[in-house]
Protein backbone atom coordinates (compact mmCIF):
# COMPACT_ATOMS: atom_id res chain seq x y z
CA UNK A 1 0.00 0.00 0.00
CA UNK A 2 1.36 3.48 -0.93
CA UNK A 3 2.04 5.63 2.04
CA UNK A 4 0.58 8.62 2.02
CA UNK A 5 2.37 11.79 1.63
CA UNK A 6 2.99 14.30 4.99
CA UNK A 7 3.69 17.73 3.45
CA UNK A 8 0.25 19.14 1.72
CA UNK A 9 -1.50 20.68 4.82
CA UNK A 10 -0.01 21.28 8.20
CA UNK A 11 -3.45 21.76 9.90
CA UNK A 12 -4.64 18.59 8.22
CA UNK A 13 -1.32 17.04 9.52
CA UNK A 14 -2.07 17.44 12.77
CA UNK A 15 -6.08 16.69 13.04
CA UNK A 16 -6.49 14.54 9.84
CA UNK A 17 -4.80 11.44 11.28
CA UNK A 18 -6.32 11.34 14.52
CA UNK A 19 -9.76 12.18 13.48
CA UNK A 20 -9.46 9.25 11.13
CA UNK A 21 -8.49 7.29 13.77
CA UNK A 22 -11.65 7.95 16.00
CA UNK A 23 -13.88 7.57 12.86
CA UNK A 24 -12.29 3.85 12.38
CA UNK A 25 -12.52 3.00 15.84
CA UNK A 26 -16.25 4.36 15.61
CA UNK A 27 -17.08 2.22 12.98
CA UNK A 28 -15.62 -0.86 13.97
CA UNK A 29 -16.92 -0.36 17.33
CA UNK A 30 -20.62 -0.41 16.20
CA UNK A 31 -19.81 -3.07 14.06
CA UNK A 32 -18.21 -5.36 16.83
CA UNK A 33 -21.53 -4.89 18.34
CA UNK A 34 -23.55 -5.70 15.57
CA UNK A 35 -21.93 -8.86 15.62
CA UNK A 36 -21.97 -10.00 18.98
CA UNK A 37 -25.96 -9.12 18.85
CA UNK A 38 -26.42 -10.44 15.58
CA UNK A 39 -24.38 -13.98 16.02
CA UNK A 40 -26.44 -15.07 18.88
CA UNK A 41 -29.50 -14.17 17.60
CA UNK A 42 -28.50 -15.97 14.15
CA UNK A 43 -27.53 -19.28 16.33
CA UNK A 44 -30.74 -19.05 17.78
CA UNK A 45 -32.92 -18.53 15.23
CA UNK A 46 -31.35 -21.21 12.68
CA UNK A 47 -30.88 -24.14 15.71
CA UNK A 48 -32.84 -22.97 18.23
CA UNK A 49 -30.48 -24.24 20.73
CA UNK A 50 -29.27 -22.36 23.92
CA UNK A 51 -26.51 -24.88 23.66
CA UNK A 52 -25.09 -24.35 20.70
CA UNK A 53 -25.04 -20.33 21.28
CA UNK A 54 -23.17 -20.54 24.39
CA UNK A 55 -20.49 -22.73 22.80
CA UNK A 56 -20.81 -19.86 19.91
CA UNK A 57 -20.22 -17.00 22.49
CA UNK A 58 -16.78 -19.33 24.09
CA UNK A 59 -15.52 -19.51 20.97
CA UNK A 60 -15.94 -15.62 20.17
CA UNK A 61 -14.73 -14.26 23.57
CA UNK A 62 -11.69 -16.95 23.73
CA UNK A 63 -10.47 -15.95 20.02
CA UNK A 64 -10.09 -12.50 21.53
CA UNK A 65 -7.63 -13.77 24.29
CA UNK A 66 -5.31 -15.63 22.40
CA UNK A 67 -5.22 -12.93 19.60
CA UNK A 68 -4.58 -10.40 21.82
CA UNK A 69 -0.93 -12.18 22.78
CA UNK A 70 0.16 -14.46 20.19
CA UNK A 71 -0.78 -11.55 17.60
CA UNK A 72 0.77 -8.87 19.42
CA UNK A 73 4.24 -8.99 17.86
CA UNK A 74 2.84 -9.89 14.29
CA UNK A 75 1.33 -5.83 14.85
CA UNK A 76 4.87 -5.06 15.70
CA UNK A 77 6.34 -6.32 12.22
CA UNK A 78 3.96 -5.27 10.05
CA UNK A 79 3.84 -2.30 11.42
CA UNK A 80 0.65 -0.11 12.56
CA UNK A 81 -1.37 0.94 10.11
CA UNK A 82 -0.63 -2.03 7.84
CA UNK A 83 -1.44 -4.42 10.77
CA UNK A 84 -4.71 -2.39 11.03
CA UNK A 85 -5.56 -2.31 7.67
CA UNK A 86 -5.20 -6.24 7.23
CA UNK A 87 -7.13 -7.36 10.23
CA UNK A 88 -10.50 -5.39 9.23
CA UNK A 89 -9.98 -7.08 5.86
CA UNK A 90 -9.36 -10.37 7.08
CA UNK A 91 -12.04 -10.13 10.37
CA UNK A 92 -14.93 -8.47 7.34
CA UNK A 93 -13.86 -11.32 5.24
CA UNK A 94 -14.64 -13.81 7.56
CA UNK A 95 -17.85 -12.35 8.86
CA UNK A 96 -18.73 -12.17 5.76
CA UNK A 97 -18.47 -15.78 5.05
CA UNK A 98 -20.94 -16.79 7.30
CA UNK A 99 -24.11 -15.49 5.82
CA UNK A 100 -22.86 -16.49 2.45
CA UNK A 101 -22.40 -19.83 3.37
CA UNK A 102 -25.81 -19.73 5.08
CA UNK A 103 -27.48 -18.71 1.87
CA UNK A 104 -25.62 -21.02 -0.23
CA UNK A 105 -27.19 -23.76 2.48
CA UNK A 106 -24.13 -25.55 3.10
CA UNK A 107 -22.84 -23.80 6.22
CA UNK A 108 -22.30 -26.37 9.20
CA UNK A 109 -22.45 -25.65 13.14
CA UNK A 110 -18.41 -26.30 13.12
CA UNK A 111 -17.99 -24.09 10.33
CA UNK A 112 -19.82 -21.44 11.68
CA UNK A 113 -17.30 -21.92 14.95
CA UNK A 114 -14.34 -21.53 13.22
CA UNK A 115 -15.31 -18.51 11.32
CA UNK A 116 -16.53 -16.83 14.95
CA UNK A 117 -13.59 -17.47 15.85
CA UNK A 118 -11.52 -16.35 13.31
CA UNK A 119 -13.55 -13.18 12.90
CA UNK A 120 -12.49 -12.75 17.22
CA UNK A 121 -8.60 -13.90 15.94
CA UNK A 122 -8.18 -11.09 13.33
CA UNK A 123 -9.93 -8.27 15.25
CA UNK A 124 -7.93 -7.98 18.04
CA UNK A 125 -4.46 -7.03 16.05
CA UNK A 126 -6.26 -4.25 14.85
CA UNK A 127 -7.63 -3.03 17.74
CA UNK A 128 -3.89 -3.35 19.21
CA UNK A 129 -2.51 -1.35 16.26
CA UNK A 130 -4.96 1.22 16.27
CA UNK A 131 -4.51 2.02 19.96
CA UNK A 132 -0.46 1.63 19.51
CA UNK A 133 -1.00 4.72 17.13
CA UNK A 134 -2.58 7.48 19.29
CA UNK A 135 0.22 9.26 21.28
CA UNK A 136 2.02 10.11 18.09
CA UNK A 137 -1.47 10.97 16.63
CA UNK A 138 -2.35 12.66 19.73
CA UNK A 139 0.75 14.70 19.73
CA UNK A 140 0.45 15.86 15.86
CA UNK A 141 -2.90 17.03 17.03
CA UNK A 142 -1.27 18.73 20.18
CA UNK A 143 -3.82 17.12 22.30
CA UNK A 144 -3.05 15.96 26.00
CA UNK A 145 -2.72 12.39 26.05
CA UNK A 146 -5.26 12.13 28.74
CA UNK A 147 -7.64 13.64 26.36
CA UNK A 148 -7.24 11.45 23.27
CA UNK A 149 -7.66 8.52 25.25
CA UNK A 150 -10.77 9.79 27.09
CA UNK A 151 -11.78 10.38 23.28
CA UNK A 152 -10.62 7.27 22.30
CA UNK A 153 -12.51 5.38 24.87
CA UNK A 154 -15.71 7.70 24.80
CA UNK A 155 -15.76 7.01 21.09
CA UNK A 156 -15.80 3.28 21.72
CA UNK A 157 -18.38 3.45 24.82
CA UNK A 158 -21.33 6.15 22.63
CA UNK A 159 -20.66 3.80 19.37
CA UNK A 160 -21.83 0.48 21.67
CA UNK A 161 -24.55 2.25 23.64
CA UNK A 162 -25.52 3.40 19.54
CA UNK A 163 -24.90 -0.05 18.12
CA UNK A 164 -27.15 -1.80 20.47
CA UNK A 165 -30.32 -0.59 19.63
CA UNK A 166 -29.33 -0.34 15.87
CA UNK A 167 -28.32 -3.90 16.18
CA UNK A 168 -32.16 -4.71 17.15
CA UNK A 169 -33.51 -2.52 14.86
CA UNK A 170 -31.90 -4.20 12.43
CA UNK A 171 -32.50 -7.32 13.45
CA UNK A 172 -36.22 -6.86 13.51
CA UNK A 173 -36.30 -5.50 9.70
CA UNK A 174 -33.67 -6.92 8.05
CA UNK A 175 -32.96 -10.00 9.58
CA UNK A 176 -29.89 -11.62 11.53
CA UNK A 177 -28.13 -12.46 8.26
CA UNK A 178 -28.14 -9.37 6.46
CA UNK A 179 -26.77 -7.52 9.54
CA UNK A 180 -23.57 -9.97 9.12
CA UNK A 181 -22.99 -8.25 5.65
CA UNK A 182 -23.05 -5.01 7.35
CA UNK A 183 -20.97 -5.65 9.38
CA UNK A 184 -18.21 -7.00 7.08
CA UNK A 185 -18.86 -3.87 5.01
CA UNK A 186 -18.12 -1.99 8.45
CA UNK A 187 -14.66 -3.48 8.73
CA UNK A 188 -13.93 -2.24 5.14
CA UNK A 189 -14.74 1.21 5.83
CA UNK A 190 -12.73 0.89 9.29
CA UNK A 191 -9.49 -0.52 6.65
CA UNK A 192 -10.23 2.40 4.07
CA UNK A 193 -10.20 5.36 6.98
CA UNK A 194 -7.02 3.83 8.38
CA UNK A 195 -5.35 3.13 5.41
CA UNK A 196 -5.84 6.61 3.00
CA UNK A 197 -5.92 8.95 6.01
CA UNK A 198 -2.97 7.55 8.14
CA UNK A 199 0.01 8.90 7.25
CA UNK A 200 2.59 6.31 7.59
CA UNK A 201 5.60 9.16 7.60
CA UNK A 202 3.80 11.56 9.38
CA UNK A 203 5.15 10.26 13.32
CA UNK A 204 6.66 6.71 13.94
CA UNK A 205 3.72 4.68 13.44
CA UNK A 206 5.20 1.34 13.21
CA UNK A 207 8.42 -0.22 15.17
CA UNK A 208 8.64 -3.33 13.29
CA UNK A 209 11.14 -5.77 14.44
CA UNK A 210 14.65 -5.94 12.73
CA UNK A 211 14.61 -8.44 10.04
CA UNK A 212 17.19 -12.04 10.90
CA UNK A 213 20.52 -11.22 8.53
CA UNK A 214 21.79 -14.35 6.55
CA UNK A 215 20.15 -17.76 6.07
CA UNK A 216 16.82 -18.18 6.77
CA UNK A 217 16.31 -19.39 9.47
CA UNK A 218 14.18 -22.90 9.95
CA UNK A 219 10.52 -23.37 10.90
CA UNK A 220 11.36 -24.24 14.50
CA UNK A 221 14.54 -21.49 15.19
CA UNK A 222 11.46 -18.92 13.85
CA UNK A 223 8.74 -19.56 15.70
CA UNK A 224 11.24 -19.72 19.13
CA UNK A 225 12.20 -16.12 17.60
CA UNK A 226 8.51 -14.77 17.36
CA UNK A 227 7.86 -16.75 21.00
CA UNK A 228 11.00 -14.74 22.36
CA UNK A 229 9.77 -11.27 21.14
CA UNK A 230 6.39 -12.06 22.84
CA UNK A 231 7.83 -13.06 25.74
CA UNK A 232 9.21 -9.22 25.77
CA UNK A 233 5.76 -8.06 26.67
CA UNK A 234 4.96 -10.11 29.36
CA UNK A 235 8.47 -9.51 31.03
CA UNK A 236 8.11 -5.84 30.91
CA UNK A 237 4.58 -6.19 32.63
CA UNK A 238 6.30 -8.45 34.84
CA UNK A 239 8.97 -5.87 35.89
CA UNK A 240 6.66 -2.71 36.08
CA UNK A 241 4.75 -3.08 39.52
CA UNK A 242 1.93 -0.42 38.19
CA UNK A 243 0.91 -1.87 35.02
CA UNK A 244 0.68 -5.33 37.01
CA UNK A 245 -1.11 -4.51 39.56
CA UNK A 246 -3.50 -2.81 37.75
CA UNK A 247 -3.81 -5.77 35.02
CA UNK A 248 -4.24 -8.22 37.58
CA UNK A 249 -7.39 -6.69 39.26
CA UNK A 250 -8.54 -6.08 35.69
CA UNK A 251 -8.83 -9.63 35.24
CA UNK A 252 -10.46 -10.05 38.12
CA UNK A 253 -12.99 -7.70 37.39
CA UNK A 254 -13.72 -8.53 33.74
CA UNK A 255 -14.77 -12.22 35.15
CA UNK A 256 -16.76 -10.75 37.57
CA UNK A 257 -18.61 -8.65 35.12
CA UNK A 258 -18.50 -11.22 32.53
CA UNK A 259 -20.88 -13.17 35.03
CA UNK A 260 -23.00 -9.94 35.79
CA UNK A 261 -23.74 -9.06 32.01
CA UNK A 262 -23.75 -12.75 30.62
CA UNK A 263 -25.71 -14.86 33.50
CA UNK A 264 -26.66 -12.83 36.45
CA UNK A 265 -28.45 -9.78 35.78
CA UNK A 266 -30.58 -11.23 33.09
CA UNK A 267 -31.21 -14.36 35.01
CA UNK A 268 -32.17 -12.15 38.37
CA UNK A 269 -34.50 -9.48 36.68
CA UNK A 270 -36.31 -11.94 34.59
CA UNK A 271 -37.01 -13.46 38.22
CA UNK A 272 -37.72 -10.50 39.49
CA UNK A 273 -39.34 -8.12 37.51
CA UNK A 274 -40.57 -10.97 34.89
CA UNK A 275 -39.55 -8.29 31.77
CA UNK A 276 -36.42 -7.36 29.31
CA UNK A 277 -37.24 -3.62 29.82
CA UNK A 278 -35.42 -3.04 33.19
CA UNK A 279 -32.68 -5.50 31.70
CA UNK A 280 -32.45 -2.98 28.73
CA UNK A 281 -32.51 0.34 30.77
CA UNK A 282 -29.89 -1.18 32.72
CA UNK A 283 -27.63 -1.79 30.44
CA UNK A 284 -28.78 1.43 28.41
CA UNK A 285 -28.16 3.58 31.45
CA UNK A 286 -24.82 2.45 32.30
CA UNK A 287 -23.36 2.87 28.53
CA UNK A 288 -24.42 6.37 28.15
CA UNK A 289 -23.64 7.92 31.79
CA UNK A 290 -20.06 5.76 31.21
CA UNK A 291 -19.67 8.12 27.79
CA UNK A 292 -20.73 11.30 29.89
CA UNK A 293 -17.94 10.30 32.54
CA UNK A 294 -15.19 9.33 29.68
CA UNK A 295 -15.87 13.17 28.70
CA UNK A 296 -15.38 14.49 31.77
CA UNK A 297 -12.10 13.28 32.41
CA UNK A 298 -10.99 14.30 28.77
CA UNK A 299 -11.40 17.36 29.89
CA UNK A 300 -10.15 17.65 33.34
CA UNK A 301 -8.27 14.26 33.95
CA UNK A 302 -5.13 15.47 33.21
CA UNK A 303 -5.24 17.52 36.78
CA UNK A 304 -6.88 14.43 38.47
CA UNK A 305 -4.77 12.77 41.46
CA UNK A 306 -4.56 9.08 39.26
CA UNK A 307 -4.26 6.73 42.38
CA UNK A 308 -7.42 7.88 43.95
CA UNK A 309 -9.48 8.28 40.58
CA UNK A 310 -8.36 4.84 39.46
CA UNK A 311 -9.45 3.35 43.19
CA UNK A 312 -12.18 5.36 43.92
CA UNK A 313 -13.89 5.42 40.56
CA UNK A 314 -13.40 2.02 40.13
CA UNK A 315 -14.70 1.03 43.35
CA UNK A 316 -18.06 3.11 42.87
CA UNK A 317 -18.22 2.03 39.66
CA UNK A 318 -17.95 -2.08 39.91
CA UNK A 319 -19.36 -4.25 43.17
CA UNK A 320 -22.01 -1.43 43.55
CA UNK A 321 -23.88 -2.96 40.85
CA UNK A 322 -24.17 -6.01 42.40
CA UNK A 323 -25.14 -5.29 45.12
CA UNK A 324 -27.71 -2.99 44.85
CA UNK A 325 -29.25 -5.45 42.34
CA UNK A 326 -29.01 -8.06 45.09
CA UNK A 327 -30.33 -5.93 48.12
CA UNK A 328 -32.84 -3.13 46.13
CA UNK A 329 -34.91 -4.68 43.67
CA UNK A 330 -36.83 -1.37 42.76
CA UNK A 331 -36.46 -0.38 39.34
CA UNK A 332 -35.34 3.51 39.90
CA UNK A 333 -33.09 2.84 42.56
CA UNK A 334 -31.66 0.12 40.03
CA UNK A 335 -31.53 2.68 37.27
CA UNK A 336 -29.65 5.10 39.66
CA UNK A 337 -27.30 3.33 41.00
CA UNK A 338 -26.45 1.90 37.15
CA UNK A 339 -26.09 5.64 36.25
CA UNK A 340 -23.84 6.72 38.86
CA UNK A 341 -21.98 3.43 37.91
CA UNK A 342 -21.50 4.18 34.86
CA UNK A 343 -20.39 7.57 34.96
CA UNK A 344 -17.29 6.55 37.53
CA UNK A 345 -16.51 3.95 35.09
CA UNK A 346 -15.76 6.70 32.17
CA UNK A 347 -12.36 7.12 33.70
CA UNK A 348 -11.23 4.01 34.09
CA UNK A 349 -10.01 2.69 30.39
CA UNK A 350 -8.45 6.63 29.48
CA UNK A 351 -6.77 6.60 32.67
CA UNK A 352 -4.98 3.11 32.34
CA UNK A 353 -4.64 3.98 28.62
CA UNK A 354 -2.57 6.92 29.61
CA UNK A 355 -0.23 5.15 32.18
CA UNK A 356 0.55 2.49 29.73
CA UNK A 357 1.44 5.28 26.71
CA UNK A 358 3.90 6.85 29.34
CA UNK A 359 5.31 3.89 31.09
CA UNK A 360 5.67 1.62 27.68
CA UNK A 361 8.47 2.21 24.61
CA UNK A 362 7.18 2.36 21.21
CA UNK A 363 9.17 -0.71 20.39
CA UNK A 364 7.32 -3.27 22.51
CA UNK A 365 4.69 -1.11 22.76
CA UNK A 366 2.37 -3.47 20.06
CA UNK A 367 3.76 -6.68 22.25
CA UNK A 368 2.90 -5.02 25.89
CA UNK A 369 -0.49 -4.00 24.72
CA UNK A 370 -1.80 -7.13 23.37
CA UNK A 371 -0.41 -9.00 26.54
CA UNK A 372 -2.48 -6.54 28.92
CA UNK A 373 -5.35 -7.35 26.47
CA UNK A 374 -4.83 -10.62 26.75
CA UNK A 375 -4.22 -10.72 30.69
CA UNK A 376 -7.42 -8.68 30.68
CA UNK A 377 -9.88 -11.25 28.50
CA UNK A 378 -8.30 -14.14 29.60
CA UNK A 379 -10.93 -15.58 32.31
CA UNK A 380 -13.56 -13.59 30.42
CA UNK A 381 -14.89 -16.98 28.89
CA UNK A 382 -15.05 -18.56 32.13
CA UNK A 383 -16.80 -15.69 33.49
CA UNK A 384 -20.02 -16.40 32.54
CA UNK A 385 -19.46 -20.32 33.09
CA UNK A 386 -18.88 -20.02 36.78
CA UNK A 387 -21.71 -17.30 37.69
CA UNK A 388 -24.62 -20.20 35.91
CA UNK A 389 -22.87 -23.01 38.22
CA UNK A 390 -22.92 -20.73 41.11
CA UNK A 391 -26.84 -19.40 40.12
CA UNK A 392 -27.87 -22.84 40.10
CA UNK A 393 -26.19 -23.94 43.52
CA UNK A 394 -26.42 -21.10 45.54
CA UNK A 395 -29.23 -19.12 43.65
CA UNK A 396 -28.56 -15.57 41.53
CA UNK A 397 -29.43 -13.62 44.54
CA UNK A 398 -26.28 -15.41 46.67
CA UNK A 399 -24.15 -14.81 43.51
CA UNK A 400 -24.81 -11.48 43.66
CA UNK A 401 -23.57 -10.60 46.67
CA UNK A 402 -20.43 -12.92 46.48
CA UNK A 403 -19.62 -11.24 43.43
CA UNK A 404 -20.15 -7.43 44.27
CA UNK A 405 -18.24 -8.68 47.61
CA UNK A 406 -15.04 -9.73 45.26
CA UNK A 407 -15.54 -6.59 42.63
CA UNK A 408 -15.29 -4.30 45.89
CA UNK A 409 -11.99 -6.03 47.85
CA UNK A 410 -10.21 -6.26 44.10
CA UNK A 411 -10.85 -2.21 43.33
CA UNK A 412 -10.32 -1.04 47.27
CA UNK A 413 -6.92 -2.69 46.87
CA UNK A 414 -5.68 -0.29 44.46
CA UNK A 415 -6.22 2.26 47.17
CA UNK A 416 -3.67 0.24 49.36
CA UNK A 417 -1.08 -0.97 47.01
CA UNK A 418 2.08 0.63 47.55
CA UNK A 419 3.54 -0.18 44.34
CA UNK A 420 0.39 2.39 42.14
CA UNK A 421 2.19 5.06 44.38
CA UNK A 422 4.55 5.39 41.38
CA UNK A 423 1.97 5.99 38.96
CA UNK A 424 1.97 9.64 39.50
CA UNK A 425 5.09 10.28 37.68
CA UNK A 426 3.59 11.08 34.62
CA UNK A 427 6.63 11.09 32.41
CA UNK A 428 9.10 8.53 33.59
CA UNK A 429 9.82 4.94 31.60
CA UNK A 430 10.53 3.00 35.04
CA UNK A 431 10.48 -0.17 34.11
CA UNK A 432 13.61 -1.70 32.10
CA UNK A 433 13.36 -3.00 28.69
CA UNK A 434 13.68 -6.79 29.41
CA UNK A 435 17.00 -8.44 27.02
CA UNK A 436 16.22 -10.72 24.59
CA UNK A 437 16.29 -14.33 25.98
Amino acid sequence: MRDVEVDANPSQLRHGPLFALFGANMVSAVGDVLTFLAIPWFVLQTTGSATQTGITAFFATASVAVSAFFGSGLVDRLGYRRASVISDLASGASVAVIPLLYQLRVLAFWELLVLVFLAGLFTTPGSTARAAMVPELAGLARMPLERASAATDGITRISRFIGAPLAGVLIALVGPTSLLWLDAATFTFSAALIGLAVPAAAARLSAPVQAHTGEALSLSRRAASYLSELSQGARFLWRDPVLLSIIATVMLTNLLDAGFGGVLAPLYVRQVFGNAIVLGGIFAVFGLTAFLGTVVFGAIGHRLPRRLTLGGAFTLAGGTRFLALALIPAAPVLLAVQGVAGFFIGPINPLIDTLEYERVPLELRARVFGTTTAGAMIGTPLGALLAGLCAASIGARTTLLAFGVCYLAATLSLLVNPALKRMERPTALEAPIPAEV
